[in-house]
């Protein structure tokens, strides 16, 4: 059973924008409070944003006042509106719940593809 499916990623030119998908089993979208990550070639994941189940918001500084987060209810589904993309955006973006022990977590999805270049 398919949990956790991104979608959305692509190619852009720096200044662009992308919007990503993320949509969850139910049981994962009732969890506390989801989120957005990333990983770059090389780096470690990182959280760029999360989510709570009444809507309060959180932004890494590197993202802040550029990605917004939402969610649909109606859909399970998790959203990251990325805006005035940056070549430090090309990234793999995942999904998943968010806890402090997020880095053991072990049920990940496929993730989508950002990619920023001109």
């Amino acid at each position: 059973q398919v949990r956790l499916v991104e979608s959305g990623g692509g190619s852009v030119q720096p200044g662009g924008s992308l919007t990503l998908s993320c949509a969850t089993a139910a049981d994962i979208f009732r969890l506390p409070v989801l989120a957005w990550y990333r990983q770059a070639p090389g780096e470690q994941r990182e959280v760029v944003a999360q989510i709570t189940r009444d809507n309060t918001k959180r932004y890494s500084d590197s993202v802040k006042d550029r990605f917004t987060i939402s969610r649909d209810n109606a859909k399970s589904t998790v959203y990251l509106q990325m805006d005035r993309l940056k070549p430090e955006d090309t990234a793999v973006y995942y999904c998943n719940q968010y806890v402090t022990s997020w880095s053991r977590l072990r049920l990940w999805g496929q993730g989508t593809q950002v990619t920023v270049s001109s």
